[in-house]
């Protein structure tokens, strides 16, 4: 097996994505893609349904799309950036292609080497017992000992670093190559967060737009059904009387820093009255609003902690291409899903995780438009 891999949300696709999917297919390689499922890593439901989604990755340039389980898809950068590696190692991916502001693959090398030191994590801990956040600690400690803390301060080259990170840490034979972006988007989030704001406006017109015509004609078809775009708000009420029921302790499993931080976030809850409350008392300089609505959207979900690696490939869209390399994979071992019927025969984690996700699945179509629970059950992959 050998093939190109991607990590990615696509919430949605948009021209960025398709040039970035188009430049891992240059080699003619399959492209692989590991995508968030219902949730994403920004905390809350992404803005189509994951087979919606995979179908559009296999319009404009995939051959096979993964999902990506929400403890890894919800979880930090770090944990993110592993789970997505860890799935793409599995599917047979040797090359992994990922946007950056930099597009220096060298500099993010060096980069992911340093921060894996043992030393340079300690450091990092003193300047945050000193008082200063993750993300600012690191940075200083990483431009301090190599002269490249400055692609800290740009996302898509945080996340670049994660995934070389992960391929070290994983002593994996893989190769990486890096595209430029100039949107300086996160994750592709500067366009997809347009799309998004326009959708929520009732612009469809402008948000189709800024998509590949591919992936317009579908978001427009899962619209005309009343099945996208998901609104946050639609879970709000649901969510606040879940953290409402929850006692301090209660949050505690979701503080991934281990920092106290479910404490603030439980008086947060306590005094807040809507989601948007709730964020704004908790955010600090070093809690910022990122974490805590994942930890949020967290409890909410009662979601575990990420394992060490994610139990099965659940299939959600292939091409050709893509069946032959499932094929392959077949061949070889990997524990491939492609009928949620079939999960039993690869083991209780496997079987475990699969049956909470179909859980939160229920969840998300209340976002969108509200179905019956089970709809993960009887979802089959989409083949084109």
């Amino acid at each position: 097996m050998d093939a190109v891999g991607v990590v990615c949300e696509f919430d949605p696709l948009h021209r960025g994505h398709e040039a970035l999917l188009r430049r891992a297919g240059a080699s003619g390689r399959p492209v692989v893609c590991a995508m968030s499922g219902n949730f994403t890593q920004r905390g809350g439901p992404a803005c189509a349904e994951k087979f919606v989604r995979a179908e559009m990755a296999v319009r404009c340039g995939a051959d096979l799309v993964a999902e990506l389980p929400t403890p890894w898809a919800m979880a930090t950068a770090e944990k993110f950036a592993d789970g997505g590696v860890s799935l793409l190692s599995l599917c047979g991916v040797k090359t992994l292609c990922f946007g950056s502001e930099c597009g220096d693959i060298d500099a993010l090398w060096t980069a992911a080497e340093v921060l894996l030191r043992e030393d340079i994590h300690r450091a990092i801990r003193a300047e945050m017992d000193g008082g200063l956040p993750y993300a600012a600690a690191r940075q200083g400690v990483l431009e301090r000992e190599a002269g490249c803390g400055g692609l800290l301060a740009q996302p898509n080259n945080t996340l670049a670093v994660e995934y070389l990170k992960a391929i070290c840490r994983r002593g994996l034979a893989a190769d990486a190559v890096t595209v430029r972006r100039e949107d300086g988007g996160h994750h592709g989030a500067a366009s997809a967060s347009q799309i998004r704001a326009l959708l929520a406006a009732g612009q469809a017109a402008d948000a189709f737009a800024l998509m590949p015509p591919a992936a317009a004609d579908i978001l427009g078809r899962e619209m005309q059904k009343g099945l996208a775009p998901a609104d946050p708000a639609q879970l709000e009420t649901a969510m606040l009387a879940r953290l409402r029921l929850m006692s301090e302790t209660d949050f505690a499993p979701y503080d991934g820093g281990g920092e106290g931080l479910y404490r603030r976030v439980y008086r947060a809850v306590q005094a807040g009255v809507s989601l948007g409350d709730i964020l704004t008392r908790a955010t600090t300089k070093r809690y910022p609003t990122a974490r805590v609505r994942r930890m949020l959207w967290a409890a909410f979900l009662n979601l575990e902690p990420p394992s060490a690696e994610v139990p099965y490939i659940r299939v959600l869209a292939a091409t050709e291409a893509g069946r032959k390399l499932l094929r392959q994979m077949q061949d070889s071992g990997v524990p491939v899903l492609t009928k949620a019927a079939d999960v039993g025969r690869l083991g209780p984690a496997a079987q475990a995780l699969f049956t909470r996700e179909a859980r939160r699945t229920d969840v998300y179509t209340l976002a969108a438009s509200p179905l019956p629970c089970g709809s993960d059950w009887r979802k089959t992959p989409v083949m084109v």
